[in-house]
């Protein structure tokens, strides 16, 4: 089968953070400092994207502030003609960096909120937050970045998405993403606490039209319903293995960013192989393109052109077979597993934070 060529790069630079959401997207098993890729990794890595056809490139974490080379690589990357993002809590974001990071090339900056609510936003985080993130998205503006603001929605926060855009709008946003929590890896140990409920997620999307009309040439609103409250799951990046790359901390290359938790599959490292050589024949990237994976009742179904049978981690995670239908489907023999967890009583637990563990001493 030949292979499309990828569009997008997603580069994460360390799991190291200062914030411990309890839906972070990176794994349990998180990688140290120690564990990741050098400078000329990174810049090697970079190149050959761009010669794969990669247009777009995030530079993302964890923090990626923390990297005491991400002017160096963010120049590097503007030399190769890439559109670059740095996905930012915002926290790290000094004067100095950000004017270091403007004389590189960088264009974009997309910022986290948690809430409007200061004192739910910090609960949130994990950590004090607020104040670092209004300074970082002034500097943004000021210094004339494209400013991007991202939310993820859950049950703590989602009453709130009115307001929330209307920050965003007041903070000078040119585009805010409301980013529904997808349920693995942090956000699965975490689901019974961020689970909304179908009245609030039906009232947010209303906010959200609403608001999609009445900012129309201001700012750019992207509001996608969580795939728990839908019949059909979403295309997974277009399809694994199709337009989308992402490469850990550790330099493993994945299909998206929550395919390590897939046991069942061994991804192969840029320190041992080119870019172009994983993307076009490694074993993982092979795995689930096409249908010839594809399993009863998608293998039959004319919509695995639309969707691809759905998220191959969200499969795993709650099935423990990457080849399953995606659970959120109503075609699939799970879907009661998607059903039970909607219709489940509220729970405010305690959040399970995101940390990487301290190693283990003898």
């Amino acid at each position: 089968m030949t292979a499309d060529r990828p569009t997008t790069l997603l580069a994460e630079l360390t799991h190291r953070c200062p914030l411990h959401c309890p839906y972070c997207s990176n794994p349990l098993d998180m990688i140290r400092a120690q564990g990741e890729i050098t400078t000329d990794d990174w810049k090697r890595v970079f190149t050959q994207a761009r010669g794969l056809g990669v247009l777009q490139l995030g530079l993302s974490g964890g923090e990626p502030m923390i990297r005491k080379d991400l002017e160096e690589l963010a120049g590097h990357a503007r030399s190769l003609g890439l559109y670059t993002t740095l996905v930012t809590s915002g926290l790290g974001l000094t004067r100095t960096r950000a004017e270091r990071l403007r004389d590189a090339g960088l264009e974009h900056i997309q910022v986290s909120i948690q809430d409007v609510d200061p004192e739910i936003a910090e609960r949130i985080a994990g950590v004090s937050s607020v104040k670092q993130k209004r300074a970082a998205v002034a500097l943004v503006k000021e210094l004339g970045f494209a400013l991007s603001i991202n939310v993820v929605l859950h049950r703590a926060n989602l009453d709130r998405i009115g307001p929330i855009i209307d920050l965003a709008a007041e903070l000078g946003a040119d585009r805010i993403e409301l980013a529904n929590t997808q349920y693995y890896g942090w956000a699965l140990e975490n689901r019974a606490s961020l689970m909304p409920t179908r009245e609030q997620v039906a009232q947010a999307q209303a906010t959200a039209e609403e608001a999609i009309r009445r900012y129309k040439g201001r700012m750019q609103i992207l509001f996608v319903l969580p795939d728990y409250f839908e019949q059909y799951p979403k295309p997974c990046y277009g399809g694994w293995g199709k337009l989308y790359l992402v490469v850990a901390p550790d330099g493993k290359v994945l299909p998206c960013h929550g395919a390590t938790q897939i046991t069942t599959l061994s991804f192969d490292n840029v320190r041992d192989r080119s870019l172009e050589w994983i993307w076009h024949q490694s074993p993982a990237f092979q795995a689930f393109r096409g249908d010839e994976w594809m399993r009863e009742p998608c293998r039959s179904c004319p919509r695995k052109t639309v969707d691809f049978g759905g998220c191959r981690c969200q499969a795993f995670a709650l099935t423990g077979a990457a080849e399953n239908t995606d659970p959120v489907c109503t075609l699939s023999p799970n879907r009661d597993m998607i059903d039970a967890a909607v219709a489940a009583p509220a729970e405010m637990l305690e959040y399970r934070y995101r940390t990487i563990a301290e190693p283990q001493r003898a």
